[in-house]
């Protein structure tokens, strides 16, 4: 570190403010004052800890920074789903979602800046991958869209889903550390079986999480049932093809026994034909997993498809019904605002 650059304040664990507070000749308990303020009070600025003096505010000014996510702009759907841009401390944006229901309040949150998969229905993958988001950055994320919740539906989040701009486990230190800070006592303390992380299909970082014993959901993007079809729209699969991700997936689920879900967007003409069910009811019975999610696409400029009819989609999901294969069809949610499945890219 330079030695006129500030470390962030909130990448200091617990012990390392209790350090800094002895040796500056403060009390202990001023860490925890400090700490309870970044991760439970949300302060945003060091003049925002009321309850310690405006002295050693003063000195944590001098000593460190404390960036943070600001809303730079939302936009409401005429379905209540909300989008908000969120503007990180060195200018870049990035999106997030808050998803209601009567059931639940969801939040869809990013991780990264961008995306380098270029999965070609996601409108992220055509943008460049500036960064990844810290995972304070991320954390942050979710308390301004638990504060929208509760501003709008007088309801706290339910939910967290890593479905937003970026692959979460390209960035996997900081999404698992941000999930650590969301479940934790002394963070927003939600259960890790309320959020679920969904990827492209990283094989090795799936086999990661079940070594690390994660306690969050899973959910896999897979959106077509053989690989010559999921090479077409999702490069990733070239290095991580069905039969990896297969054997992953049930590692995994062997480590953890979390619930397993796989997302499928149905693109007329492409994937949405009873062999291409059949194709996905065999690879379903050959993982452990509790639910198959069938999303209607969702336009983007950059990519020509379109969602197949209604009575494609009917029989689709009759054959699935049909071979027990626990299936739901997930109506789109924010379309008109482009915070639907697939749609982010900080298009506004």
């Amino acid at each position: 570190m330079k030695a006129n650059e500030r470390k962030n304040i909130r990448h200091l664990t617990l012990p390392e403010l209790d350090e800094y507070f002895l040796g500056m000749g403060e009390k202990k308990f001023r860490s925890k004052q400090v700490y309870e303020w970044l991760w439970q009070k949300h302060a945003h600025s060091f003049e925002a800890m009321t309850n310690v003096s405006k002295e050693l505010r003063a000195k944590l000014n001098e000593a460190f920074d404390l960036p943070a996510l600001t809303v730079n702009a939302t936009q409401h759907s005429e379905d209540g789903t909300i989008k908000s841009r969120f503007k990180t401390f060195d200018g870049h944006f990035v999106e997030g979602v808050l998803i209601p229901t009567e059931l639940r309040k969801t939040a869809c949150v990013s991780s990264q800046i961008g995306c380098s998969l270029s999965c070609k229905f996601c409108a992220t993958g055509y943008m460049e991958r500036k960064r990844n988001l810290t995972y304070d950055e991320i954390y942050d994320q979710v308390v301004l869209l638990n504060e929208q919740s509760e501003k709008v539906h007088d309801k706290k989040l339910s939910n967290i889903v890593f479905m937003g701009m970026g692959e979460p486990l390209m960035n996997y230190h900081n999404v698992l550390k941000a999930v650590e800070r969301i479940t934790a006592a002394d963070g927003l303390f939600m259960s890790p079986k309320r959020i679920t992380v969904s990827t492209a299909g990283v094989a090795k970082q799936i086999k990661k999480l079940g070594d690390d014993k994660v306690k969050f959901k899973l959910a896999l993007s897979l959106h077509a049932a053989n690989d010559k079809k999921r090479n077409e729209i999702m490069p990733i699969n070239e290095a991580n093809n069905i039969s990896v991700l297969v054997e992953a997936l049930n590692y995994f689920y062997k480590q953890t026994g979390n619930e397993i879900t796989f997302e499928y967007i149905l693109f007329q003409n492409f994937n949405d034909s009873l062999k291409d069910a059949e194709e996905l009811m065999k690879i379903y019975r050959q993982v452990p997993a509790d639910l198959v999610n069938i999303i209607e696409y969702n336009p983007i400029d950059a990519f020509k498809f379109s969602k197949p009819n209604e009575d494609v989609t009917e029989k689709f999901m009759e054959f699935l019904e049909k071979n027990r294969v626990n299936a739901r069809l997930r109506k789109s949610r924010g379309k008109d605002i482009d915070a639907a499945c697939g749609q982010l890219a900080n298009k506004n």
